[in-house]
């Protein structure tokens, strides 16, 4: 008799492993590097140029999460503004002398502090809204970033205004320098970007219907 009882604990054991296995999905983990890229503006046609920063330290909250929100909200990055690259030297050299030496600090820092998903369609991206506080010139602003997450990739956009964070100064400073080839206007909106791979692992149960 006790035998049997010991098999019925058992086989309950296994079976509510199994459903609490099933019930959990798959487990998100981010995988390689994060990447910012910026997208400038000059001259009243607004003709864009854009860039990334070759020196991003990033520190993420957890290495592995169930959705978005556990690997992503309390992550941040560090950016050295010196690295920035817009795959032309002398523009570079320009933009490091004239717009990020005029601000108080040569480093941008950026915190992830919310994550909200839209609804989701069937055969379609994940999308969303993530929310971030960016530090630059002393200065923090709180900066809303559309997400799309397709294929491993998950990738945010949105635009931050120079004037926002008291930069004035490194704009006209820019603008000064860059006159004839900027016509004359240099933009204060700038489109800013990341992106990260996030691959889903331990996906082989099929959740519960």
């Amino acid at each position: 008799m006790k035998k049997i009882v010991l098999g019925l604990f058992i086989i309950i054991a296994l079976v509510s492993s199994s459903v609490a296995s099933q019930k959990s999905g798959c487990v998100l983990a981010q995988k390689g590097k994060v990447t910012v890229a910026w997208k400038a503006y000059k001259t009243p046609l607004k003709k864009g140029v854009s860039g990334v920063f070759n020196s991003v330290k990033y520190l993420g909250v957890s290495k592995e999460g169930k959705n978005f929100r556990e690997i992503l909200v309390g992550s941040s990055v560090s950016i050295d503004t010196s690295s920035v690259n817009s795959k032309n030297e002398g523009r570079d050299a320009k933009l490091i002398k004239f717009f990020f030496k005029k601000m108080a600090n040569q480093v941008i820092e950026a915190k992830i502090i919310d994550i909200k998903a839209d609804k989701k369609l069937k055969g379609k991206p994940r999308t969303g809204l993530v929310t971030l506080n960016i530090t630059m010139n002393n200065i923090t602003k709180v900066v809303p970033m559309k997400y799309n997450f397709s294929k491993g990739v998950f990738s945010a956009n949105g635009v931050i205004d120079i004037l926002d964070f008291s930069a004035l100064n490194a704009l006209s400073s820019i603008n000064k320098a860059c006159y004839e080839l900027h016509d004359g206007k240099t933009w204060s909106d700038v489109n800013i970007a990341f992106s990260t791979h996030i691959e889903a692992i331990l996906c082989n149960v099929k959740p519960l219907k």
